[in-house]
Formats: C-alpha cells, sequence, structure tokens
C-alpha cells in the first residue's frame, strides 16, 4: 500500500486530482473554515494577500532550487500552498501540496525535479476553495506536449471564459484552471494560444507559464498586480517582486509591461502586446502587500511606506511621548511619523513569531485574551504614557481594538492611532481577499464612530491624495477601488464571488 505522502507525491507529478488532501501537521494558525491566517488575531480576517509566481530559464542552473528560495521569498504573498513545475526539454513533472513552500518541499523531493526550466506558486485563495486540487501550478496536455501555469490576480470574465471549454473539462475549481484549459487547447501551439486567449481575458492576472521547451510571463493591460523580469549570468527570471529577484541573485531588468507576453527560449527572449497597455497598479500594493524591500514601478516600496509616514505626522499632527507601530505591518510608517513628528520611535510590544505554526485551536478562556498569543505588550516602555500607533489598514477593526485594550491595561495614559492607508471601504476583486462590504468597518461608520468603537482617543487615517503621492505614481495609473470605489474594469455580478465555480457544479 502506498503511503499518504507517497500518494500526494505520485498524484502532484502527474497531476491528476484525487480527492482533497488532508491539512499539513504544520502551519499558520487556522481560522476555522480550512484557510491558513497569518493574522494577529485569526477572527479577525485582514485583507489576505494575493499569490506569489516565479519562473526561471536557465540551462545548467538547478531550477527547482532556484524556484524554492524565490518562493520563499514571495511566502508573504501566500500561505495556503505551493508548488514548483520543472521541464527538463522532454516533459514537464509538477510537484504541489497544501502548506507553506519548507513545509511542501525537502532537500530529497528538489533534487528529483531535474531540468532547464521551471515555475512556482505559493497560494493563497481568491477563487476556488482552499484544497489541493485547486493549488498551483495548473498542469494540462496539448496536442503538442504540456503546459503548466502559475497565477497572481483574479479574473472578472470567469463564467464568460469557462463557457467556451466542452463540459467536464475542469479539474478543479479556479479561474486559473479555465485559463490554464483554453491555453492548452487552442491549435498551433502555447505562444499562439496566448496570444488568442488573453485579449479575451479580463481582470487581474500576472502568469508564468511554460511549455516543454519555453518560458512565458505575460501580465493583465492594467498591469494591476506586479511581474518583473530579471537576468541571471545563464538565465532569465520572472518573478512578482524585485526581492524575490535579490535572493536568488538575478539582476533587474524591467517590469514586464502591461499587456506584453514574454517568451524565453535557446533562442533568447522576446516580446510581443496582446493588448494595448492602460496601467492601473495596485496601490494597495505599496501599503500591503508587497515586500518592504521590494520596488515597484522605480519606487521602493520601504521608501513609500516611510514617506507616508511622514505625511501621515503632517496630517494628524498630536502631541505624545513615543511613536510604536503594530508589528511588523506598522513599522516602516511609524518610522516616517516619528521623524517628521520629532516624537521618539519605540518599541511597544514583543512579537511571538512561532505561535501561528499550529493547527491547535486556543480555548475559550484563551481566546478571550485575544492577540495576547502573538503580541504583548512593553509595560515599562508604555506605562504612563502618551502614544501613537501607527498600523498600515483597519478592516473590521477587531486587532486594533485589541491592542488598544491592551495598551490602556498595561497603563498608557493616551493612545492616538493612525493609519497609514485610507479607510478600506469596498472590496477588491482583483487578486485580494478582503472581506465584503459589509463586514468592512469603514464601508458602514464614520472615522469618529470608528475612533469611538476602537476606544482610541484620536484616529487619523491618511488622505488618499497624499498616499497617492508618496508613490510618486500619478493617480489615474492606479487602481484605487479599495479607497474610493472607482473599478477600472466593471465587474459583473455572475462573476463575483470566490466560489462562483464551485457553486456552478451544484
Amino acid at each position: 500500500m502506498v503511503g499518504d505522502r507517497s500518494r500526494r507525491r505520485l498524484a502532484a507529478r502527474r497531476s491528476v486530482t484525487s480527492g482533497s488532501r488532508p491539512p499539513p501537521t504544520l502551519g499558520n494558525v487556522s481560522n476555522g473554515d480550512g484557510r491558513l491566517t497569518h493574522d494577529l488575531d485569526p477572527l479577525d480576517h485582514s485583507p489576505q494577500d494575493a499569490c506569489g509566481v516565479f519562473g526561471v530559464w536557465a540551462p545548467g542552473e538547478e531550477v527547482s532550487k532556484l524556484t524554492y528560495f524565490g518562493l520563499y521569498a514571495l511566502q508573504h504573498r501566500g500561505q495556503e500552498s505551493a508548488g514548483i513545475a520543472v521541464s527538463d526539454g522532454a516533459r514537464i513533472v509538477v510537484f504541489k501540496d497544501m502548506g507553506l513552500v519548507a513545509q511542501v518541499f525537502e532537500e530529497s523531493v528538489l533534487n528529483t525535479l531535474r531540468g532547464h526550466i521551471a515555475i512556482g506558486h505559493c497560494r493563497y485563495s481568491t477563487t476556488g476553495s482552499s484544497v489541493w486540487e485547486n493549488a498551483q501550478p495548473t498542469f494540462r496536455s496539448t496536442d503538442d506536449g504540456s503546459l503548466a501555469l502559475g497565477h497572481n490576480g483574479n479574473l472578472i470574465n470567469t463564467p464568460e471564459l469557462a463557457a467556451r471549454l466542452r463540459p467536464g473539462e475542469l479539474s478543479a475549481t479556479t479561474d486559473t484552471e479555465v485559463l490554464t484549459a483554453l491555453l492548452g487547447t487552442g491549435p498551433g501551439g502555447v505562444e499562439k494560444a496566448a496570444m488568442d486567449i488573453l485579449p479575451l481575458v479580463r481582470g487581474a492576472f500576472s502568469l508564468v507559464f511554460m511549455d516543454e521547451q519555453t518560458l512565458y510571463a505575460a501580465r493583465d493591460p492594467q498591469g494591476i498586480r506586479p511581474l518583473v523580469l530579471g537576468r541571471l549570468e545563464h538565465g532569465w527570471v520572472a518573478a512578482s517582486e524585485t526581492a524575490a529577484l535579490d535572493i536568488v541573485g538575478a539582476t533587474f531588468v524591467r517590469e514586464v509591461e502591461p499587456g506584453e507576453l514574454i517568451a524565453i527560449d535557446e533562442d533568447g527572449v522576446r516580446s510581443t502586446h496582446f493588448a494595448e497597455p492602460d496601467p492601473k497598479g495596485c496601490l494597495f500594493e505599496y501599503v500591503y502587500v508587497a515586500r518592504p524591500d521590494t520596488s515597484i514601478a522605480g519606487r521602493s516600496v520601504q521608501a513609500t511606506r516611510v514617506d507616508v509616514g511622514r505625511r501621515l505626522a503632517r496630517e494628524h499632527p498630536v502631541d505624545a511621548d513615543l511613536v510604536i507601530p503594530t508589528p511588523e505591518s506598522g513599522t516602516p510608517a511609524a518610522i516616517g511619523y516619528a521623524e517628521a513628528s520629532g516624537i521618539p520611535y519605540g518599541q511597544g510590544f514583543v512579537k511571538n513569531s512561532y505561535v501561528g505554526r499550529t493547527f491547535i485551536q486556543p480555548s475559550q478562556t484563551i481566546r478571550q485574551l485575544g492577540i495576547r498569543l502573538k503580541l504583548n505588550p512593553l509595560r515599562e516602555a508604555i506605562e504612563g504614557k502618551r502614544l501613537i500607533v501607527v498600523d498600515d489598514s483597519i478592516v473590521r477593526g477587531n486587532t486594533q481594538r485589541a491592542i488598544v485594550r491592551m495598551l490602556r491595561e498595561a497603563g498608557a495614559k493616551e493612545v492616538h492611532v493612525r493609519i497609514s492607508s485610507p479607510p478600506v471601504s469596498w472590496p477588491c476583486f482583483y487578486g485580494i481577499d478582503f472581506a465584503t462590504r459589509a463586514e468592512l468597518i469603514a464601508g458602514n461608520l464614520s472615522v469618529e464612530e470608528i475612533r469611538a468603537s476602537l476606544g482610541a482617543d484620536t484616529l487619523g487615517y491618511i488622505s488618499l491624495e497624499e498616499l497617492i503621492a508618496a508613490t510618486s505614481i500619478p493617480r489615474e495609473r492606479l487602481c484605487r477601488a479599495c479607497f474610493d470605489g472607482e473599478y477600472p474594469i466593471d465587474v459583473a455580478e455572475n462573476a463575483r464571488g470566490k466560489h462562483l465555480l464551485e457553486e456552478a457544479r451544484k
């Protein structure tokens, strides 16, 4: 009898589904419905990150290990599942499983994934449930060979695209599976199929995909999610963020342009455009999603967040004794706030980085302690002090409410909350899993009502104008929908919902 882990590996390599897989023995906290979360408070559904994609073409290199480390650098973008596909020029092998990158891959597995082309993916589910069948890269046999694909983003015309397929042609319930099936069934090879199909696709998509001979990278005409191209000494890399290039020793070349398809093979790099670019990069990447050591559109994310903190201090000044961040999300903006205000920056909390690595659910007694499992106040640093607490965003408000309460219990004289993004009032349909508008605290309450709900002495959000100014990108080239409700691509009602393909099967 084949053991469970061996069955997973065999199924993954065949890219054949055989029922949902049990969760790994380790992971981040489960929020009770099977999803993994890295929230400070698992019951407070913060905006979950998009996904991370990585691709490499490098003959003579250990491409599976390069991809592993690239995904490691992109782990913050998705913690539910991870996978790598490798081609040796004759066949594609896919290995994927539920869990974090370091949990899914052992060195012995990576050593079996040999070839000169690889793509990798770490997932947070924005379409389709978090189950093994929906893990990526997806795989599809074609008339000429096979295809593997990784996707960051969210399509908004999935039902329309799925209608182009024959009944029973989908083996998973994601928009990525639909896209893979369409690219794999077109006549004339993968590249021709991409040029035919991608102009029909609407929504956010940064893609890495491959056949046996060629690595491809493509980005939607709005360029909503990031995608960059890098150069190795003996090859090329495409990745969601420049930080992943740094980790594998690749030199940043440029961003993949909106509406561009890049192909890399033994003849070099070639570029074609399948659509006219209409740039609308995600503003929330600067606020929350991207790593601080990443650059987007030539602007350092860390520098942007620090500058937002400076601007926040000028917009919402207050007399206080100490500026502290909510670890780790509020740190860059808190540094900027302290610089501009002249108020000392300090550490107000100790964060336990290991608590999340368990599936044991807290008892009711422990749950009532809220986020104390992950954060504990430094009483000697905050007792009797007037504090400014800086965080990047408020979604439901549960985390900030618990933090304010903890600081007051630890002896803080005043607690002033400052947020380095405008109120998040609208959901995202382009690859970030926000709460619904009904669940967003800023979608229902005024700033003063939110302040009262949190129990803070004052509350100040950065204005949308100042946040945009900090990015150095013109307003019309940014997607600001979660802040102002202006969606750059209209979303039909029948294309909304994380489980729309699963519901269509019922």
